[in-house]
């Protein structure tokens, strides 16, 4: 008897009083400033874990790899352009640290060093990457209705 009064209170819709609707879709945006953003954040990573290697440069490399995920396919193409270009930089330096610090010792002064080669390699290309990416003419983006 309950479940019949349960049955009976829920709204069954009856198919033949619906109709269909199209609802009105705005397309979505991606301004020009918010491209400039995605194209800047791997290279403000790689600033942050050559400057603060220690606590960020570990942290960044598992935070890059997400960055590069999300922005190498963007929907603007100079957005992936530049995320693949830092990325490279930084991986390559990356590489080039792991391979070489196994034959370091635990002194101090190795470290100093490398981290001295990775400033001098990272740093003046990073820094001209932000000086391009400020310089460039970026456009907004309108993303069709398929897109995710």
């Amino acid at each position: 008897m309950l479940s019949r009064l349960i049955y009976m209170a829920i709204p069954i819709p009856n198919p033949t009083h619906m109709t269909e609707t199209n609802p009105v879709t705005t397309p979505r945006v991606i301004s020009a400033a918010a491209a400039r953003s995605a194209a800047r954040l791997f290279n403000y990573g790689n600033l942050l874990a050559v400057l603060l290697p220690l606590p960020l440069g570990m942290l960044w490399f598992a935070a890059s790899i997400v960055v590069y995920a999300v922005n190498r396919h963007h929907p603007n193409p100079r957005v992936g352009y530049y995320t693949q270009q830092a990325a490279y930089r930084f991986y390559g330096v990356l590489g080039f640290v792991v391979v070489i610090a196994t034959f370091f010792n635990s002194g101090i002064t190795t470290w100093l060093i490398t981290w001295a080669l990775v400033a001098i390699i990272l740093l003046p290309w990073t820094m001209w990457d932000l000086v391009r990416i400020s310089q460039e003419s970026w456009q907004a983006v309108t993303l069709d209705e398929d897109s995710p």
